[in-house]
Order: structure tokens, then C-alpha cells, then sequence
């Protein structure tokens, strides 16, 4: 027997039921007040939108709560992306002053996807865009979030002592990180050829060609770009390239866990373990090199 289609609009820009539109910006000043980011709260109302959409109540029930979670199932959807719905909908309860039991997954211990090195300077190579180079080189660099990176403004960057202040990291911690000599060299030459614009009484460090600041999404779609320009096949978006490939690199090299964790900026190490999946061949090297007698 076939299943009838539920009727939800899935697409990221998808826009909520008229009817829905001021209690989400109601719920969207909620989040604010709770001192969650601005991408995340983006999210966090797109998935509650879509819930909403589902239930067709602006006050679903903990049985629409469940149904709406076994469909997330039924599509397949990632542990992360579950969680992430997840989140939204508790938060949006708790607004209302409710209760509503929300599970969430166990996150996969194991990173799956990255890049090596050879993959990085390919996808260097074949960028001829010094605006989308310098983009490229300050996210691996800078082991960078897609959010922070359209978060920077020109006052951010410090050439000379080869570092840059990212005032919004996940949770809302701002942290200083660290840029090579190449990197500088890619930015300076990016500053060059572009002029200053002020947006809302800031400078963004990069700037659409339309005078926007950039969206994580056309970040995520620009680094498409360039990693089918350069050939490469392997799954991975612009987070596996800025964020999981430095931290396999720099261990796979040999850096000690905790340095790698303070890079990433991550608030447990547990969450830097995951990358400590070291190549076969670095592996052998390093037992042939410490286990002699």
C-alpha cells in the first residue's frame, strides 16, 4: 500500500505557512535573547518552521513531535542534521513555557571524509578568483567555520603577527587563530585590488559582488565549485576542507592532540579525538621509528 506524500517544503529557502511568520519571528528574538549565533538561529528557525508546516498548529503536540522525527528518519537524514531539528524544536517549546521530551542521536564518533594534501593545492590551483583564493586559503588556514569566515571584518586580520580574531565561534566564543606566511601573502594581495565598503557601519573582510556580506550557503557552493574544477570526487563540503582536513593533516604529522585542540578551538577534546585517525603509512612510520630495540 502506497504512503501518501506529506506535503513539506524541504528546501533551505523554503518559507513557512503565512500563518506561522510572526510567532517565528517572535521565536527568532528568543534565540537571540539566549545568545545563540546568528547562523545557528537561521537554522534553528527554518527547522521550526518546517515542523510547524507539519503540524499544522502553531502548538504541535508531543505526538507531532515524534511523527515529525520518524519522517526526519524516513528521509534519511544525518544524526547531526536529526539533532540539529532537534534542538529547534526544544527550543521553540521552551519558549511556549512547555515540556516536550526530545531524544536526541549519539553523534558518530569517527570522521569519515577529508581531504590530503595533494587535494588542498589542487583545489588551490585551479582558483583564479584572488577574492575566492584569499576565501580559500583564510578557511584551511584558519580552520575556519563557513559562519566565521563571513562573520570577519577588515579589523579582524592581523598580517604582521600572521593571526586573525573571530569574534563569533560556535557557542559564541571569540578566539584568536592562526594564518601561515602563505596565507598572508594570498590576503594581501586580495587587499590590494579591493576597496574598503562599509556595511552597517562595518568593513567586511569579504564582500559580495552585490555589496553583501557572504552567506555561508554561497560559501559552501563557491568551494563546490572549485573541488569539481580541480577533479575531485571525494564526498566533503567547505567544513571537511577548512575544519577536518587541517586537523587529520596536522595530526597526521605528528602534532600532539591538544595542540590540535586548541586550534580547532574545540571546548572538549573528545571532539578533537575524532580526527586522530592517522594514515596506514603514518602509522607504520611512526611504530617503525618508536618501537625499536
Amino acid at each position: 500500500m502506497s504512503k501518501k506524500r506529506l506535503d513539506v517544503k524541504w528546501s533551505e529557502d523554503a518559507q513557512p505557512a503565512t500563518d506561522f511568520k510572526r510567532l517565528l519571528v517572535r521565536y527568532k528574538n528568543y534565540l537571540k535573547e539566549i545568545g545563540l549565533r546568528e547562523s545557528t538561529i537561521e537554522s534553528y528557525v527554518g527547522c521550526v518552521g518546517r515542523y510547524l508546516e507539519f503540524a499544522q498548529t502553531d502548538r504541535p503536540s508531543a505526538e507531532d513531535s515524534v511523527k515529525f522525527r520518524e519522517l526526519l528518519h524516513e528521509r534519511g537524514l544525518s544524526r547531526s542534521t536529526i539533532n540539529n531539528y532537534s534542538f529547534g524544536i526544544q527550543n521553540y517549546h521552551k519558549m511556549l513555557g512547555e515540556s516536550v521530551p526530545v531524544q536526541f542521536l549519539q553523534e558518530n564518533e569517527h570522521i569519515p571524509y577529508y581531504f590530503d594534501e595533494d587535494d588542498v593545492l589542487r583545489i588551490f590551483s585551479v582558483c583564479h578568483n584572488i577574492k575566492h583564493l584569499a576565501m580559500l586559503h583564510t578557511l584551511f588556514y584558519g580552520c575556519l567555520r563557513a559562519s566565521e569566515l563571513c562573520h570577519l571584518d577588515d579589523g579582524d586580520i592581523d598580517l604582521k603577527n600572521l593571526t586573525i580574531r573571530v569574534r563569533e565561534g560556535k557557542g559564541g566564543r571569540d578566539g584568536i587563530v592562526y594564518i601561515s606566511n602563505e596565507c598572508a601573502a594570498v590576503l594581501k594581495r586580495y587587499l590590494e585590488v579591493r576597496p574598503p565598503l562599509d556595511i552597517d557601519g562595518n568593513y567586511p573582510l569579504f564582500y559580495t559582488d552585490f555589496g553583501k556580506r557572504w552567506d555561508r550557503k554561497d560559501v559552501y557552493r563557491m568551494f563546490i565549485t572549485y573541488k569539481k574544477k580541480a577533479g575531485i570526487e571525494k564526498t566533503g563540503g567547505v567544513h571537511v576542507f577548512a575544519r577536518h582536513t587541517p586537523a587529520t593533516i596536522m595530526i597526521a604529522k605528528g602534532c600532539d592532540i591538544r595542540i590540535v585542540k586548541e586550534i580547532l578551538r574545540h571546548k572538549d577534546i573528545r571532539t578533537t579525538l575524532r580526527y586522530a585517525h592517522v594514515a596506514d603509512k603514518t602509522k607504520r612510520e611512526k611504530y617503525e621509528e618508536y618501537l625499536v630495540l
